[in-house]
């Protein structure tokens, strides 16, 4: 009998073979990629932000700590998700190729930021996070929509993405920017 957590897509073969071990769905992640609907779309989320949204370099290595220290503690945290607090060590590697950050700033001050690893032709987000008393203000969405843009204009073709099923905010906003979910992750475990 299985006893550790158990992740499995939404359809494997396996699933009614540990619902019968008495496993349950514990927690939910999904998996996306973007469709391409143009750049007027992409522009309009950014313009939307009431901040500055860039791309980020290693000059923004002390913001980006900031922000992830002030925001590390809301990501969901479970076997299929997780955020390592960064360190400086990893905030500049973020900063760096092939890595690619991009950032809202209010007032000066760093808010939200989607960090994307790119290989080639392929991207996939790594993490987006925005300062808790900002967030409900499209920050998400500009600063991925200005990612999207960026590597779409670049000749990235494969954008990906994904996030908890318990944080329904991140999935709107990824549904805002064009993503759409084609993978659905189960992590069965003893419940509670």
């Amino acid at each position: 009998m299985t006893t550790a957590a158990v992740v499995v897509r939404d359809d494997d073969p396996r699933r009614p073979g540990l619902e019968r071990d008495g496993l349950v769905v514990v927690s939910t992640s999904w998996g996306a990629h973007h469709v391409d609907h143009g750049p007027a779309h992409l522009d309009a989320l950014i313009a939307r932000a009431d901040a500055d949204v860039a791309e980020l370099g290693p000059a923004d290595a002390d913001d980006l700590l900031a922000l992830d220290a002030a925001t590390c503690a809301d990501f969901p945290t479970g076997p299929a998700t997780s955020h390592e607090p960064l360190t400086p060590v990893t905030a500049r590697a973020a900063l760096t190729p092939p890595s690619r950050t991009f950032g809202a700033r209010v007032d000066g001050r760093l808010v939200a930021v989607t960090v994307v690893d790119v290989d080639g032709t392929h991207a996939e987000t790594a993490f987006t996070t925005t300062d808790r008393g900002y967030r409900g203000r499209g920050l998400g969405a500009a600063v991925k929509a200005l990612a999207v843009r960026t590597l779409r204009a670049e000749g990235v073709g494969t954008l990906r993405t994904g996030g908890a099923g318990e944080n329904a905010a991140s999935l709107a906003v990824n549904r805002a920017v064009g993503y759409v979910v084609d993978e659905t992750w189960l992590t069965y475990g003893r419940g509670a």
